[in-house]
């Protein structure tokens, strides 16, 4: 005997003036989570209202319908609509689209109520990626798409970012092949091949956490904090062509530079020039090397300069430094513990009266036209000129190898004539290089 299939009849819609609903005792939702109900008064402002209310006839004691209506699903919508009409952006006889419950249904009020907030499925965090982008190639900008979902701008490039991963991994990722954190790591590097690559390794591993997808991605790359980087500076190193990596989703020192290669010669040509601005000092060699070989000095001798002396400017400058230092130091010199910003200060004042202090040397013009100069770079990346230092070739050396009364007889006849290029003084024989 065939089963009767049983009718299914939907309760009906109809739009109730706002004035007549009111708020169900039935409704399961109590702590307030997700969007606020001044977000949601604006987005029903600005598109009106996408889901209708839930609601049901209010019976007398009699069990007569009063004409109100209660909501025991939607109230977060109802409380956006009171705010709209307390306002006065809505009146309190707009028409409100509601689905009507029989006042007689089986269905309690608080499984309606439950049911509307159990079974709402969240949208996939691809699909949000994607819709970003779909808003965005409609014309929308991410300022524009950003107020439209009540989030940050940096939130719609993170998530318009998410969305530019190579397609084969953001299938890999809808089929929870990977985690977000990982998908996160892999916009670190736009190229598609080198992603699938990367994945295909990091699959394999033992090891898939994203900082390691990070690094996979960034190897052949320099960081911005790198000292090169930091002497050439990142707006050069763009203006020369040079293009960058970031990471959207932490902090990443600045990004990373894709060219090395470029990065390289901006560096030897920026120390070229910063050598050929000291060598019109008077050097007679300037020896430039992005790293110094241990022992680069050995051998040679290290001229002794004065340093140069403050000028009133700068003596002032100093005054009012070490003048503010000790105020600080005298004013928490009781107390056991100084403040952080005190603190800070203070190592400030330090570092500038040091600046001060570091005199250049003031070397003999004589001594310049022979000794040379090693250009490079330290640590944090700003130049670093080793200046006077004499190679034992061009050093002055005194006449040597006296034999004989007659030769310095001999010598004093021709001394007159100026030094010559091989002279023997005290018996040691030397070469004399003119400058």
């Amino acid at each position: 005997m065939t089963k009767a299939i049983q009718k299914i009849t939907l309760s009906p819609s109809r739009d109730i003036p706002f004035d007549k609903l009111m708020l169900s005792q039935s409704n399961v939702r109590r702590i307030k989570a997700g969007m606020s109900v001044d977000e949601l008064a604006q987005d029903i402002a600005r598109r009106g209202l996408l889901q209708s209310l839930s609601v049901r006839p209010v019976l007398d004691d009699t069990g007569t319908e009063t004409g109100k209506f209660e909501i025991p699903a939607g109230g977060r919508r109802f409380e956006a609509l009171s705010l709209l009409v307390k306002q006065k952006r809505l009146s309190k006889t707009t028409p409100i689209p509601c689905i009507v419950r029989d006042a007689g249904s089986d269905i309690l009020a608080e499984d309606d109520s439950l049911a509307e907030n159990m079974q709402r499925v969240a949208l996939h965090p691809l699909d949000q990626f994607r819709a970003f982008v779909a808003l965005r190639e409609k014309g929308r900008g991410d300022e524009e798409i950003a107020a439209a979902f009540f989030i940050t701008p940096q939130i719609v490039k993170q998530r318009l970012k998410l969305a530019s991963v190579a397609p084969a991994l953001l299938e890999v990722y809808a089929e929870d092949g990977m985690t977000l954190e990982q998908l996160m790591a892999f916009t670190v590097n736009p190229d598609h091949e080198r992603q699938v690559q990367v994945w295909d390794v990091i699959n394999s591993s033992w090891n898939k956490e994203p900082y390691q997808v990070r690094r996979m991605l960034t190897e052949t790359s320099v960081r911005a904090s790198e000292r090169r980087a930091v002497f050439v500076g990142i707006d050069a190193y763009e203006a020369a062509g040079g293009t960058m990596l970031h990471d959207l989703f932490q902090g990443d020192d600045g990004g990373w530079l894709e060219d090395p290669a470029l990065l390289d010669r901006l560096v030897a040509e920026k120390l070229q020039v910063e050598a050929e601005m000291i060598a019109t000092e008077g050097w007679k060699w300037i020896e430039i090397a992005l790293d110094l070989p241990y022992g680069y000095s050995h051998g040679l001798r290290r001229l002794s300069g004065d340093p140069a002396p403050m000028t009133d400017d700068e003596v002032a400058a100093h005054a009012k430094l070490l003048a503010e230092y000790r105020a600080l130091e005298e004013e928490y010199s009781g107390q056991d513990e100084v403040p952080e910003e005190i603190d800070a200060r203070l190592g400030e004042l330090e570092m500038a009266m040091e600046a001060l202090e570091a005199r250049p040397l003031i070397f003999d013009p004589a001594e310049i036209a022979r000794a040379g100069v090693f250009v490079t770079l330290d640590r944090e990346g700003r130049l670093a000129a080793y200046h006077g230092y004499v190679r034992p070739e061009d050093e002055l050396r005194e006449e040597t190898a006296v034999n004989s009364d007659d030769d310095l007889a001999r010598q004093g006849q021709e001394g007159d004539a100026g030094i010559s290029d091989a002279q023997s003084v005290g018996g040691v024989h030397v070469g004399v290089r003119s400058g």
